[in-house]
């Protein structure tokens, strides 16, 4: 089924989750993971600090840059400088139902304006040559989704789009946050199905709502990849498993502990550049759980990595509150 092995396994891209410092975290988890940065507006791109926004890590690759946007000119000057910095992929935001993404009139709104999708795909193609991916719903408010995701395929595929990536949910926007938006409209995974079968030559990832690793897997009978938000972010250690269910390659590193080991050098690293340390560390907290002194091992990290002019000894004093550090085949 798979056509690219490239979109075998994605983390989502997450607002206020999935900065540099998270993603550096997934990958030494996972090697093969594709990784996404946060949503970043084309025009914060084109306008704001670019270093600031689009620096990453070299050892983050693969690594994608999603955009917001709706306007063709700007997502492609923005998708080039993407290209410039050196990611791997551009993926167009088309899904976020918050309200201060319609109100700049993109996001999930644009699943009523394929036609649009579609001229910003063809913009940004016609720039780079990094694949152009879209994120989508299945529709919005009152759309039917069955014509609302085949119309909006068909007219991104035309425009040269690589890989559409389905949350398998509608998307309300009005009545609903966009905490609810991920939980309360019911999944239809045989939707995604159907699209693959009609676009058998497009890559097509599911999105939403897959928990465990044998979900995921099971999935790859009927699509190319799988990508994964909140089960990832809050309990990292399903990464450690992600190279050996899905690439049949070994992990990186054999313990949640050992990956926090090999955190602290990028951590010293980003400390010396002024970074506060409990920046980085929340995205660990989630690491242990269901393990014996998880509980500890997130106070710990919660309260002392806070402290002005905490370091990595924090994480060391963390390790110890831990009692059975997750290994690889906790997580599956």
């Amino acid at each position: 089924m798979v056509i690219n092995q490239e979109f075998r396994f994605s983390v989502a891209p997450m607002m206020d989750w999935t900065d540099r410092h998270c993603r550096f975290f997934h990958r030494i988890l996972s090697r093969r993971a594709r990784l996404y940065t946060e949503m970043l507006a084309a025009r914060a791109v084109l306008h704001g600090e670019r270093d600031r926004l689009l620096r990453f890590d070299a050892a983050e690759h693969p690594v994608a840059l999603q955009l917001g946007g709706s306007d063709p000119a700007e997502l492609a000057a923005a998708a080039r400088i993407g290209a410039d910095y050196g990611f791997d992929e551009i993926n167009l935001n088309i899904g976020c139902p918050s309200e201060r993404v319609q109100s700049g009139a993109f996001g999930a709104c644009l699943m009523r304006e394929p036609e649009l999708v579609g001229d910003c795909v063809a913009a940004m193609k016609a720039r780079i040559k990094i694949p152009v991916t879209v994120k989508c719903r299945t529709g919005v408010d009152e759309q039917d989704p069955e014509a609302a995701l085949g119309g909006l395929a068909g007219r991104v595929i035309a425009a040269g789009c690589d890989a559409l990536i389905v949350h398998a949910r509608k998307a309300w926007l009005k009545g609903l946050s966009p905490k609810d938006n991920r939980d309360v409209p019911p999944l239809d995974y045989g939707l995604v199905h159907a699209l693959k079968q009609r676009f058998p030559n497009v890559a097509v990832v599911l999105n939403g709502g897959l928990a465990t690793l044998a979900e995921m897997r099971a999935e790859l009978h009927h699509v190319d990849g799988v990508m994964v938000g909140r089960a990832a972010y809050q309990n990292p250690a399903l990464l450690l498993d992600v190279d050996a269910v899905f690439f049949n390659e070994p992990a990186p590193v054999a313990s949640g502990a050992a990956a926090v080991e090999g955190f602290i050098p990028y951590v010293e690293a980003r400390l010396a550049e002024g970074v506060p340390l409990h920046a980085m560390t929340r995205h660990l907290l989630g690491l242990f759980n269901g393990f014996p002194g998880a509980r500890r091992w997130r106070r710990h990290l919660a309260v002392e990595s806070a402290k002005p002019g905490a370091d990595t000894r924090v994480l060391h004093a963390a390790l110890a509150n831990v009692d059975r550090p997750c290994g690889i085949g906790a997580a599956a």
